[in-house]
């Protein structure tokens, strides 16, 4: 029970979505996608890849939260119980040229270290956040996606994973992201228990440490 709570709610945010083959090359910015690349596709089509392979201020956002963090960790295994705390790191950096946030987390975790990576990125089509996580307590990987409210500075983010306790496939979860300024924002994890009843089961602070 508490690997399969850890891996649910141990996750920060992340993205699945990705460029197609042929525009994957992160050496090559939109600018350089030039027409007889690409002879067969319209001027249209062309300025629509364009558009979506260009970051944009939503990955301006994901910007904002690169950098070195001290986390607070607060963990509760049921709704009734007192929270286990411990402290961590979390390393976050811009990759593919600005398209996707990079993240790594170093703590504890009953006792043992525990590492974790996601990644966050926006999908230009899609128009959401678009989360994965991975991490050293779990097989699976979880994705997440969400939308942003700029006059709240929140990130709310729904997503799945596989459950060992239920043996489900897709249980649900849930994310909520609030920025509070250039050094501070907070991370909670939600879940639903046997009830259905939805439930806080983490919550992170992070510090900017540089």
């Amino acid at each position: 029970m508490k690997t399969f709570i850890l891996s649910v709610v141990l996750g920060a945010f992340v993205v699945v979505g990705s460029p197609v083959a042929f525009c994957a090359d992160d050496a090559m910015a939109p600018a350089d996608l030039k027409q007889e690349m690409m002879p067969d596709m319209s001027p249209e089509d062309m300025a629509q890849m364009k558009d979506y392979m260009t970051p944009n201020e939503n990955h301006k956002l994901l910007e904002s939260l690169a950098g070195e963090w001290k986390t607070n960790v607060k963990f509760w295994m049921d709704p009734k119980s007192e929270p286990q705390v411990s402290e961590g790191t979390s390393t976050a950096k811009m990759i593919m040229n600005g398209r996707f946030l990079e993240q790594s987390f170093n703590g504890t975790a009953m006792g043992q270290p525990f590492e974790g990576r996601g990644i966050l990125g926006y999908d230009n089509i899609k128009k959401e956040f678009t989360s994965t996580w991975l991490d050293n307590m779990a097989t699976g990987i979880m994705t997440a996606t969400g939308k942003y409210d700029p006059s709240s500075k929140i990130l709310t983010s729904e997503g799945s994973m596989s459950c060992p306790m239920t043996n489900e496939t897709h249980r649900w979860y849930k994310d909520i992201t609030t920025i509070t300024d250039a050094d501070h924002y907070t991370y909670e994890s939600y879940m639903k228990d046997k009830d259905g009843k939805e439930f806080k089961g983490m919550e992170i602070t992070y510090t900017r440490a540089k």
